[in-house]
């Protein structure tokens, strides 16, 4: 199942179904509360072309995220490839959907894109093994895990705060369930800025797989159902590049996961 969080005409967002062109609105109040409760369809479905659709998950607890996941990446920032997940934490504030802008703030000018794949959790998760991990997974979705570069690399290594900023982790269009992505591990992963695709990779490349991730986290941090978890990006970001590249105001950049549809924003400079 395909599943959005939407609204129509300015009404406040509800959960729907993605069946074809159109959505099945459901009788949950919010994804969280789908995630943890089910819900069943309600009323008549509402044309795909009528909604405006947001973030899947708009209020999680949690939104843990992981660096350096991809060995390619690792090598094109001459860091060292990472004995265990390194992992930091963005914020709520930092979500939006797909087609809302990513606004660049005057204290940064090396605005960066990151292609990931995001998990959104299932259960309650705590000292899970990594066999059994991928149970606790509810599905995916596109992440965009936008990174404020001089921020990154400045002020002592701030990494939570230069990700962290405002509208810096688009989300959406849709959550794929677990059933619909029977291997995580396989995924086909790109972003696309303006036309050209920067990065072209596959999930089969993460240093941490996502059972492992899961496992790894779970232990001493209970995860909940409607926490993220973005798993790295590979390589081909604008920092990494000669000349550089990075996000300017009109820009438009998409991230596309296979199985996982099309996320589109704008990037627009306060």
């Amino acid at each position: 199942m395909k599943l959005v969080t939407y609204s129509v005409g300015g009404g406040e967002p509800r959960v729907g179904a993605l069946r074809d062109d159109a959505i099945q609105p459901l009788d949950a109040p919010d994804m969280i509360r789908y995630i943890t409760e089910g819900g069943e369809p309600e009323g008549e479905p509402v044309p795909l072309s009528g909604a405006r659709l947001h973030a899947p998950v708009l209020n999680p607890q949690k939104i843990v995220a992981i660096g350096l996941n991809y060995e390619d990446h690792a090598n094109e920032t001459g860091a060292a490839i990472p004995e265990k997940p390194i992992v930091f934490a963005k914020y709520a504030n930092t979500i939006v959907g797909p087609g809302d802008e990513v606004r660049i703030p005057p204290i940064t000018s090396q605005a960066d894109y990151e292609a990931e794949l995001a998990v959104v959790i299932g259960r309650e998760a705590k000292n899970v093994s990594e066999e059994e991990a991928l149970e606790y997974v509810f599905g995916y979705t596109n992440c965009n895990d936008v990174s404020s570069r001089d921020l990154q690399f400045s002020e002592g290594g701030q990494w939570t705060r230069s990700k962290s900023l405002d509208t810096f982790c688009p989300l959406g269009p849709y959550i794929a369930t677990r059933d619909e992505i029977p291997d995580p591990q396989s995924l086909r992963i790109r972003s696309v800025l303006n036309g050209e695709v920067m990065q072209d990779s596959n999930t089969s490349k993460m240093i941490f797989p996502v059972a492992h991730l899961i496992s790894f986290l779970s232990t001493g941090m209970t995860l909940v159902p409607g926490d993220i978890i973005a798993t790295g990006t590979p390589a081909g970001v604008g920092f990494a590049r000669d000349p550089k590249v990075f996000l300017r105001d009109g820009d438009e950049v998409t991230i596309e996961i296979e199985g996982l549809g099309r996320l589109t924003n704008p990037v627009r400079e306060e």
